[in-house]
Order: C-alpha cells, then structure tokens, then sequence
C-alpha cells in the first residue's frame, strides 16, 4: 500500500525525470524525503495543496510509516555526507629549528617511545604525520649506535654498542607482570644527539 501511494503522487516518476539526471544519488535521496515529510504532514508533494481528511495518505498509521521512512532517509544522507566527505592528506613528518628548540628535555632517561612523543607534540599532527619511534631506532641501528643480540629466549632484542653507550644510551631493569624486562633509555645528552640529527633520521627512512 504504502508503494501504491508513493507512485500516487509521483515521487517515482519525478525521481527518475530527465532534470534528475545530474544529481547524486544523496541529493535523490533527499528530494524523495521531502515528498516523504509532506505527505506525512497531509501536503500534496505535487502541488502542495491541502491533501482531503478522507484520503487514505491521512491515516495515522500511514502519517507515522511517512515519518518513520523520513528519519530513516535522513541517517542515510547523513551517514552518505560523512563517508563522502574527504579525508585530509597529512604530509610527510618535518620540523622546523624553532620547534626543536621548543623540546622540553627530560632529566631522567626516558624510552625512545617518549622521546617521540614529545617531538610530536610540537607539529600539527591535523596536517603533518608523527614521527615514528622505529624511525629513530632504525637510524641508530644504522650508524652502529644499536645493535641486536639474541636473549636467554631466542628472541631478538636492541641493546646499544658502546658507541651508543658513549652519546647516552643505556639499559634499565623494570618489573612487569612477568617479571623483569629491559627498557632502553636515552638520558638528556642522547636526547640532544637525536635531536641534532633529525634530519638525517627523516631523510633515512624515506
């Protein structure tokens, strides 16, 4: 019944006019809504004269059909405007010296994990995207600052050499819940050694 009365008062037809031709399927969908809200409200779409108290499109249960297909046309046009709009390209990590100097650096050794973390928090991560910590071990890796060794379980882990020992890297013990495990901390002086090259970090990885 309810198709019968649609195709009454040509939401169909007018839908699939030639003038339609253009317009997205979201803007389709919206037009048959409008049809929809008036013939809920007792309006012919058509003409928008006053729909006669006797037509069957003023029965109750009918108005509250017409009004629940509305709502449900409007969460799909608004759900079809979010997935349509487009996301926005973040460029490649870079910073500038102005915002290193902004770096707040630590006292106390921190992860590699913090220390990009804090650098992140000094760009637009809206346009620009962060700074990876693997980057960073991946260039220290590099230039012999880290290296990999094979622990008790077979399992490769970083550690640092002793040149990394030499610009501040070091290892702590921490508990967990499986007992302790190592971390590797950079102290203030590695902290300075990686922001002074990081531009050599960036350019490494791309």
């Amino acid at each position: 019944m309810l198709f019968s009365i649609i195709a009454k008062y040509g939401i169909i037809n007018n839908i699939s006019d030639e003038g339609m031709v253009y317009m997205t399927e979201l803007e389709k969908i919206a037009y048959a809504k409008m049809f929809i809200d008036k013939l809920a409200n007792g309006i012919n779409p058509l003409d928008d004269s006053k729909i006669p108290d006797g037509d069957i499109v003023n029965n109750v249960r009918l108005s509250r059909c017409f009004f629940y297909v509305s709502d449900i046309l409007r969460q799909v046009i608004e759900n079809g405007e979010k997935q349509s709009e487009p996301k926005p390209q973040r460029v490649p990590f870079a910073i500038t010296q102005e915002q290193i100097e902004k770096y707040e650096f630590s006292e106390t050794p921190i992860p590699v994990s913090k220390i990009t973390d804090k650098i992140n928090s000094l760009i637009d991560l809206k346009v620009m995207k962060k700074l990876s910590y693997r980057q960073i071990t991946a260039w220290l890796l590099n230039i012999n600052a880290l290296c990999e060794k094979e622990n008790a379980q077979g399992k490769l882990v970083k550690c640092p050499t002793e040149f990394g020992e030499e610009i501040g890297i070091s290892t702590e013990f921490r508990p967990g819940k499986q007992g302790q495990y190592t971390v590797i901390v950079y102290n203030k002086k590695a902290q300075s050694f990686i922001l002074d090259n990081i531009e050599v970090i960036i350019a490494f990885e791309r």
